[in-house]
């Protein structure tokens, strides 16, 4: 008699508590580990610094109530209905990041290996999503490369499916392509001006250009060493009608032309400040500088649009500006420099501050 009674006492406290957490809102906030030190900048004093560390990226801890300086018990319950924290659960995080985009409303996303999921960052709606499906009912197995594509969808590549899989802008899955052609897609990129998608076959030492609606249009490349010949491809970025291609295991960059000709090269094998040995990640920011992740020696490179070597940050640790085995590096509107730090389970972002002379 008196359980059954309080079944409704309960839940009308409940609803009394959600009512006081109606006007909760939350944010989005980079995680800044400088702890109130003086920002990190590279190069360091006394050169004139071209970058500054922002913050970083690992999942729910990002977000939190605008009023979470002096939480109320109103407000934590809020936070575990909404599933932001929980009484005998682990929190919602990265595990190993392997690359991703930021698209014109501010949402970051990421493709999480570990997690066998891509991971949303919504500034605008102040919510952290984890979108887990692919296709169907199947699920991401290794999602790496993701770009925006037509229509509003966003693209993936799953390395283990051999598919690229196009979502909506809410993450449902509505269609896919390239699974009767690609033998492990990686690395994926889009020319919005003409209707290409490009994608790094690294098991076939190509890569493929596809149109809007999934149909191979050509191939580029083959294995080899030569000008526009592959070695595991595996990144790729689209900037001002070039295409850049991480030549992995050539340990170099190589740059064409929107319809696929060779361009440019540079980088090479070796233990100078600037040599490449397992690059992975490539991007280029407004100023045309381009940034290649160094993934063995846990570093971010920059090079100018010649290709010459302007600048080093990085090396193995979990401190700021430091990694341990980065993968991918990709660049929003706004300059900053997102670094997706695998094994330390970030994202590592910087802003840059000028242009590299």
């Amino acid at each position: 008699m008196n359980s059954t009674r309080s079944l409704p006492i309960a839940l009308l406290g409940l609803t009394l508590l959600m009512a006081g957490c109606a006007e909760t809102h939350l944010v989005m906030n980079l995680t800044d580990t400088s702890q109130g030190v003086a920002p990190k900048v590279w190069p360091a004093p006394p050169d004139e610094p071209r970058y500054r560390y922002v913050g970083e990226l690992t999942g729910e801890d990002n977000f939190r109530p605008d009023n979470w300086a002096n939480p109320s018990n109103a407000t934590k319950l809020f936070d575990w209905l909404v599933g932001l924290t929980s009484f005998n659960s682990q929190p919602v995080v990265l595990q190993r990041p392997q690359s991703g985009m930021v698209d014109a409303e501010g949402r970051i996303y990421v493709t999480d290996v570990g997690r066998g999921a891509v991971f949303v960052f919504d500034k605008p709606a102040g919510k952290l999503e984890v979108w887990d499906t692919a296709h169907g009912d199947v699920r991401f197995v290794n999602p790496i490369g993701i770009t925006q594509g037509a229509r509003d969808e966003l693209l993936v590549t799953d390395s283990e499916l051999r598919s690229v899989f196009r979502l909506d802008k809410k993450g449902n899955p509505v269609g896919e392509f390239g699974h009767d052609i690609l033998e492990r897609p990686t690395g994926l990129a889009r020319d919005a001006q003409r209707g290409r998608i490009y994608v790094a076959d690294t098991r076939a030492h190509d890569i493929k250009v596809f149109n809007d609606d999934g149909k191979l249009m050509n191939v580029i490349g083959q294995r080899g060493e030569g000008d526009g010949e592959f070695n595991f491809p595996t990144h790729l970025a689209f900037v001002a009608d070039k295409l850049y291609v991480t030549d992995t295991l050539n340990s170099r960059i190589q740059i064409f032309n929107a319809d696929g000709n060779f361009i440019a090269k540079f980088g090479k094998l070796g233990l100078n400040v600037g040599n490449l040995v397992r690059p992975k990640g490539v991007a280029v920011d407004s100023a045309s500088n381009i940034y290649v992740i160094e993934s063995l020696y846990d570093s971010l490179l920059v090079f100018d649009d010649k290709g010459r070597t302007l600048l080093a940050l990085g090396g193995s640790g979990k401190e700021i500006g430091e990694f341990y085995l980065p993968s991918g590096v990709w660049i929003d509107s706004h300059d900053q420099v997102y670094i997706a730090d695998m094994y330390n389970g970030r994202i590592t972002v910087l802003q840059f501050l000028g242009k590299q002379q």
